[in-house]
């Protein structure tokens, strides 16, 4: 009898939790996952070899692999430069170590780009001047309020993506996505922020305003969005191009108005921890691949997947909730559970199905996979969190079970909703 594909798929995850835990170095784990995936998926090692290596020397993997480099020299540029500094302050005049250490991730989560739980993680730090908070309870923080905005930002690629697929405009289903964010942030509060204990702050004034301070990561979005708008060429050429423009401006404009010397550009620059990230960046990137990859009969993994679970007669419903749920465990990434799976959900509703249904499917299908995405131990910003704060993967994931179940119980409380009280 065949292992299902979605067995092999989670063992595959589990392998890598496990060997993290026995060797402590995410890179070998990330390895061993996706040595075990692809040789379990009857790849021969020829085929293993092509798939790596289209995956490594893509053009898209190198352009990854300039924006960890890229946000690690801002966000260094940024401290070197005292604007990390006085934004902790600037917010926590206004706000407490609580509120503060959930609105700077925030902020730095407007920023599209991978990774950019890095950004965040240095100011969360900076506001446990005390060193009072658990860091496994930091790095939860960091990692949750960092992507509060994935279901309804409308910068992110996969929001676009889902647009295209489902042909729905940008403000339907930004205005579908609010109720969402809104679910994370009393999540957050109620599971995260509670068990933050207020440090005693000396207020004050602010020296800077405290959009001057973002003003970085506002060129990065402004430069973003130009490209996108007015030069879509460039982002042919690379999808990650647009975002590595945007802050090599915000650098390059950050030291037109603060400039830091010499010696501080080397210590930014000459550093081993945007090289450790990038090698773990890539084997993310190899382990997708394989994940996107055909198998050998020619048929796609997750379309593999998909017949498997339709075969064993499981509920239209279920399978809205559970392929985008796996998409996204496996991917660690909005744009792919988005492209892998919600055209398979919006199929599933047959043709010309009413718009209430599909806005009742995306929402569903859309949280389930972004919720599979954040319990992926194979999702950057996890990763790249986890090595900041020192806190143990398997752990982080662990303990953010309770806010995950919480926001799978919402989508599908809030996609009734849409079908009963809204358009029915």
């Amino acid at each position: 009898m065949a292992i299902p594909v979605l067995i092999k798929i989670l063992v595959s995850l589990s392998v890598i939790l496990v060997v993290n835990k026995l060797v402590k170095n995410l890179a070998v784990s990330i390895l061993a996952g996706t040595v075990t995936l692809a040789f379990w998926s009857g790849h021969s090692i020829t085929t293993i070899v092509s798939i790596t290596w289209e995956k490594f020397y893509s053009i898209d993997s190198a352009m990854l692999s300039a924006i960890i480099f890229l946000v690690i020299w801002l966000s260094s540029q940024m401290a070197k430069a005292g604007v990390m500094g006085d934004l902790v302050k600037a917010i926590k005049v206004k706000l407490s170590v609580k509120g503060a250490i959930a609105v700077l991730p925030a902020i730095i989560g407007l920023l599209p780009m991978p990774g950019g739980a890095i950004f965040s993680a240095p100011l969360v730090d900076d506001c446990d001047e005390e060193s009072l908070i658990d860091p496994i309870l930091k790095t939860k923080i960091n990692y949750w309020f960092r992507h509060i905005w994935e279901y309804t930002w409308p910068l992110y690629p996969g929001f676009i993506l889902t647009s295209g697929i489902t042909n729905l405009p940008i403000w339907q289903l930004f205005l579908l996505g609010l109720p969402m964010t809104g679910a994370a942030v009393v999540t957050g509060y109620f599971f995260l922020l509670r068990n933050v204990k207020n440090q005693e702050i000396i207020r004050g004034k602010a020296e800077k305003g405290i959009i001057k301070l973002i003003a970085p990561i506002i060129v990065v979005i402004v430069v973003y969005v130009v490209i996108l708008i007015f030069f879509p060429g460039v982002s042919q050429i690379s999808t990650y191009l647009p975002m590595s423009l945007g802050l090599i401006s915000a650098m390059i404009l950050l030291q037109l108005e603060r400039s830091i010397t010499l010696s501080d550009w080397k210590a930014v620059i000459i550093n081993i921890k945007p090289v450790i990230m990038v090698v773990i960046v890539v084997l993310v990137g190899i382990y997708g691949a394989f994940i996107e990859a055909k198998m050998p009969n020619g048929v796609l993994l997750i379309d593999q997947m998909r017949m498997e679970l339709d075969n064993l007669g499981i509920p239209i419903i279920a399978l809205i909730m559970i392929i985008p749920f796996v998409s996204g465990l496996t991917t660690g990434i909005t744009v792919g559970f988005a492209g892998a799976s919600i055209p398979i959900a919006i199929s599933l509703l047959g043709s010309a199905p009413a718009l209430y249904q599909i806005l009742s499917t995306v929402s569903l299908a859309f949280s389930f996979g972004f919720m599979g995405v954040m319990m992926s131990p194979v999702h950057i910003c996890l990763i790249v969190t986890n090595e900041h704060f020192k806190t143990n993967l398997a752990k982080s994931l662990a303990s953010l079970s309770p806010l995950i179940i919480t926001m799978l119980l919402f989508a599908i409380i809030y996609s009734q909703i849409i079908i009963k009280a809204i358009f029915s």
